[in-house]
């Protein structure tokens, strides 16, 4: 069943944005590149999260998360094809197929991951299924999400984490910055514009971080024992980098163990939202079980 939700919502997704990059008035050569970002695959999971949550309280017309979703998208893309440059993770391959600073060139890789950024805004600003206090939510905490605060900060010490010795705790701190802020604001933003209670927002929203440590952990898990053709990039980067991950600073082992962990916390947090939307859990078990 949940297979079968990802793979409606991907369909619903992957058309949208292809569209929405399609009607930009830009020179080929760079509209071309763009493009190939935003069909460069992946399986859409921060847009879905948040299609899922705001089901939870709205199950009967999506019309109103379609643009925060698509933004959402497009700011998690920018981001991978930043952390892919060689003065970031220098990574040839993303999602089976070269990083635009392969396919093209690292200039192009950096303006296509600005115009993305940028251009989530846009999307959000002027759709016409928000309210204006809506549009004000959504961007402060899209904003907030992927900014100093939130992602760039986890991302400036993830880099400065290699070759170091980091312990659980600071392994954590990186990976809810710059994994897992992405995760919990589409959690949030989708509860948010569903109509939650605040009581139910914040319960959510720690449903979302560790939700997002779970995502990491499984991340940190398939490098070590993942197979490159599900996650389209070679396995053992980490490593090779130097990387402080969970299973370095743990062991296998005890890094499930922490994972089931977690998931279980995750639960927890969904039961005192008192919502009814199996999705969320669903997806939950996709986050830690997942091969790609």
């Amino acid at each position: 069943m949940i297979n079968q939700y990802i793979q409606e919502k991907q369909n619903e997704i992957n058309p949208l944005i292809k569209d929405e990059c399609q009607s930009l008035n830009l020179p080929e050569r760079l509209k071309q590149p763009l493009i190939y970002a935003v069909e460069a695959g992946g399986k859409r999971l921060r847009p879905i999260l948040m299609m899922a949550s705001f089901e939870a309280f709205q199950p009967k017309s999506t019309d109103k998360i379609i643009h925060p979703a698509l933004a959402l998208e497009m700011i998690h893309t920018y981001s991978l094809i930043h952390d892919d440059l060689p003065a970031m993770d220098d990574d040839d391959f993303r999602r089976g197929r070269y990083t635009i600073h392969k396919a093209y060139d690292d200039a192009t890789a950096i303006l296509i991951g600005d115009g993305l950024l940028t251009y989530a805004f846009q999307v959000v600003s002027r759709s016409n299924q928000l309210e204006a206090e809506e549009k004000i939510y959504v961007l402060q905490q899209l904003s907030q999400a992927s900014g100093l605060e939130g992602m760039i900060a986890g991302q400036f010490l993830d880099l400065q984490s290699e070759n170091q010795n980091l312990q659980e705790e600071e392994l954590n701190n990186i990976h809810q910055l710059k994994t897992g802020q992405l995760i919990r604001v589409a959690i949030k933003i989708g509860a948010y514009l569903g109509g939650a209670t605040p009581p139910q927002i914040e319960a959510l929203d720690e449903f979302g971080r560790y939700l997002g440590l779970v995502f990491q952990i499984q991340d940190d898990i398939l490098d070590v024992k993942g197979n490159k053709d599900d996650i389209g990039k070679p396995v053992g980067s980490d490593e090779e980098k130097n990387k402080s991950t969970y299973p370095k600073v743990l062991g296998l082992n005890q890094t499930n163990e922490i994972k089931k962990h977690y998931m279980q916390q995750a639960k927890k947090k969904y039961d005192d939202a008192r919502i009814n939307q199996p999705r969320l859990l669903e997806l939950l078990q996709i986050f830690g079980e997942r091969t790609s």
